[in-house]
């Protein structure tokens, strides 16, 4: 297991689910619940940029301030999903 997801960048120990799932109903070791679910990205069509707003969004919504949240979505580009 990676320790993060490789598409969001989220510690997987703090997914209320503990990993996203796969098409056959198990746990994914690679992606979050937030991400990936059904063995299928929940937004598949996201840019690198837009998934890093979108981190941003709900980061903040969690009471991260806006600055320390776009420090924290700043390796996105580097994750696994985004290497093409």
């Amino acid at each position: 297991m990676s320790g993060k997801c490789q598409s969001c960048g989220m510690p997987l120990n703090k997914d209320p689910k503990g990993g996203g799932s796969e098409a056959d109903g198990s746990r994914s070791g690679r992606y979050c619940s937030l991400c990936y679910e059904n063995g299928r990205f929940v937004h598949p069509d996201f840019t690198v940029s837009e998934m890093q707003e979108h981190c941003v969004v709900q980061l903040q919504k969690k009471g991260m301030p806006r600055i320390m949240a776009w420090l924290f979505t700043r390796g996105i580009p580097r994750l696994e999903r985004w290497q093409h």
